[in-house]
């Protein structure tokens, strides 16, 4: 099996990038909508965690009280695609590891926390040295147990994916130190149980 980063800046030299906008677009709406109506000002920074060719970032800078964005993602190609297509900022980083020049109000992720080594310590590093305190971070997983079309993923795909229960999910995000404000299933469809959304504050 390959990285995750490996297969994610193949996706972007092949053009997938468009793909996923579009197939994860309703459930982001969803997500960023409750977890910014959470937030204690109407002004904020954020920062997408794995922000693809950037659209996320678009979208919040975009947004009415957002003051700045940030892109950050593993697959260089990524970035360099969020680049091509805007002037935002864009960062290359493992986001294992990388920390911010400032912490902000909001951090948003769609789609990619499975993918990580070590989920527990990312959302311990999220708290501690993304957000300030009050601040909000809001998610979207796909892949997770109680979905029964994600199981197969990981081998169609070719790399790495941790599977949870949602009951699991819960738990890791509160043993970070977070409190769990709304937890819910985002743009369910007929034959699409929805995209498994957790929005939390940092104590």
């Amino acid at each position: 099996m390959r990285s995750a980063t490996e297969v994610f800046s193949e996706w972007a030299e092949q053009g997938k990038d468009a793909g996923m906008e579009k197939g994860h677009a309703a459930a982001v709406d969803e997500i960023l909508s409750v977890g910014i109506s959470e937030l204690p000002t109407t002004e904020f920074h954020a920062i997408d965690a794995g922000c693809g060719n950037g659209w996320v970032v678009r979208m919040l800078s975009s947004m009415e009280g957002c003051k700045s964005a940030i892109g950050v993602d593993g697959a260089k190609a990524m970035i360099d695609r969020a680049n091509e297509i805007d002037s935002g900022t864009y960062i290359h980083a493992d986001l294992q590891s990388w920390k911010p020049e400032k912490r902000v109000e909001f951090v948003h992720s769609m789609e990619v926390l499975y993918y990580l080594g070590d989920i527990p310590q990312f959302l311990e590093s999220v708290k501690e040295h993304w957000l300030q305190t009050g601040g909000i971070l809001a998610f979207g997983v796909d892949h997770y147990h109680e979905n029964q079309s994600c199981h197969n993923w990981s081998e169609k795909v070719g790399t790495p994916m941790a599977m949870y229960r949602e009951s699991e999910w819960r738990e890791m995000v509160e043993a970070a130190g977070f409190t769990i404000l709304q937890m819910f299933r985002a743009a369910p469809g007929p034959d699409w149980p929805g995209t498994l959304a957790i929005i939390a504050r940092n104590n």
